[in-house]
């Protein structure tokens, strides 16, 4: 029965997991950039460290958030940071990090699969969890916390994921339809196709915040694409010139597997002209044509002069996506609850758009809503 899924705790989760790296909070945006393109990772914790006391029990270590690329794209969006980007990174890390509390919290080990459950229910992200792990020799930029303790995270999908492996227990919810289920939401971010991209920055923010995404759509309201956070992010920090010069829909194509195509780059650069933001093609103006798609026709300018925008890198998340990125996730009402969840784990994304006949949005299934399900369902056992 899935009452036999409550013994668990949430280490039983951590197996296999890698401590999570981390930053002080005392780095500069410059800093946590720097290091999310050195380690490759898409997110990285930020920490509060006090080792000042050496008597047991006295160090104190608190993560006090996280940190993506999305987070300095969005940043550097703001007008503020428009003339001077390069000033924008002496600034203090915290001004990334989001003034809604609790989306980081710390349980320890035994915390069961129950009251992880809840947490993530009420707001929480990402769940601080201490392993045991075999002492190794850090490097210098590694951060240390109190005790030599390291920690991995436990996320929405590690749950859902748990929560598939064990999914006959749960017959027969998991074949019903979403919409017989109601969870499908109606209140989803959207732009439209024509909108300047820009217009959808504190979209992407709250997206961001949500782990949702920014649908694109047409007058009619047929779901075109998305622009999600995770395919922000994955593009680097270089993408925040297009979004500031791009429509939603250029800024669709710039986004998509294998690089801009070299008319939309020039674009961008005659934009940021336009709008007098020297600074932003001085700081984002390395990248070569090498880094181009091979299968755009435009040639790059006479005597091979740069591209105003800065050098694009394959990351991790960027290689996991082996659709296009901005194209988007779709089920139908009718779509069973166990697809649904399939469908997200397979595409590494915490949602799924819903589209009716017509590829009209209808709204949007997170996993959030289908966690809530199986904690109604729990609710009879306890």
């Amino acid at each position: 029965m899935a009452v036999g899924l409550l013994s668990y705790d949430i280490s039983d989760l951590c197996l296999g997991k890698p401590a999570i790296k981390s930053l002080p909070s005392s780095a500069t945006v410059g800093d946590a950039l720097s290091a999310l393109k050195k380690t490759g990772e898409h997110y990285l914790s930020v920490w509060d460290c006090n080792h000042e006391k050496k008597t047991e029990g006295s160090g104190d270590c608190r993560c006090v958030g996280k940190v993506c690329i999305v987070d300095v794209v969005v940043y550097l969006c703001r007008e503020d940071n428009l003339s001077d980007p390069a000033a924008a990174f002496q600034a203090p890390l915290s001004l990334l990090l989001p003034e809604v509390p609790g989306l980081v919290r710390h349980v320890e080990s035994n915390c069961s699969l129950l009251e992880a459950l809840d947490l993530i229910l009420d707001g929480a992200q990402n769940l601080v969890v201490p392993i045991q792990t075999r002492r190794k020799k850090q490097p210098k930029s590694h951060l240390s916390h109190a005790h030599g303790r390291e920690f991995c995270w436990i996320t929405q999908e590690d749950i859902v994921r748990f929560l598939l492996n064990g999914i006959g227990l749960f017959s027969p919810i998991p074949a019903l339809s979403i919409d017989s289920l109601g969870i499908i939401r109606s209140d989803i971010l959207v732009v439209g196709y024509h909108d300047p991209a820009v217009s959808a920055v504190d979209s992407i923010a709250l997206a961001h915040a949500e782990q949702t995404s920014v649908a694109v759509v047409a007058p009619d309201g047929t779901l075109i694409g998305e622009i999600s956070p995770a395919t922000v992010a994955a593009c680097g920090e270089t993408v925040a010139a297009a979004i500031l010069a791009l429509s939603a829909g250029d800024l669709m194509s710039y986004i998509d597997c294998g690089g801009p195509p070299s008319h939309l780059i020039w674009a961008v650069k005659a934009r940021l002209r336009e709008q007098n933001l020297e600074g932003m093609m001085e700081l984002l103006g390395e990248l070569s044509y090498g880094s181009l798609s091979s299968s755009d026709d435009e040639s790059p300018a006479p005597g091979g002069a740069e591209s105003p925008m800065g050098p694009l890198r394959t990351t991790r998340s960027m290689r996991s996506r082996m659709v296009r990125r901005s194209e988007a996730i779709v089920c139908q009402k009718g779509s069973s609850l166990v697809a649904v969840m399939i469908q997200a784990l397979a595409h590494r994304v915490n949602y799924v758009w819903v589209v009716d006949d017509e590829c009209g949005l209808a709204g949007i299934v997170t996993f959030s809503d289908v966690l809530m399900v199986f904690r109604e369902h729990f609710q009879a056992y306890e």
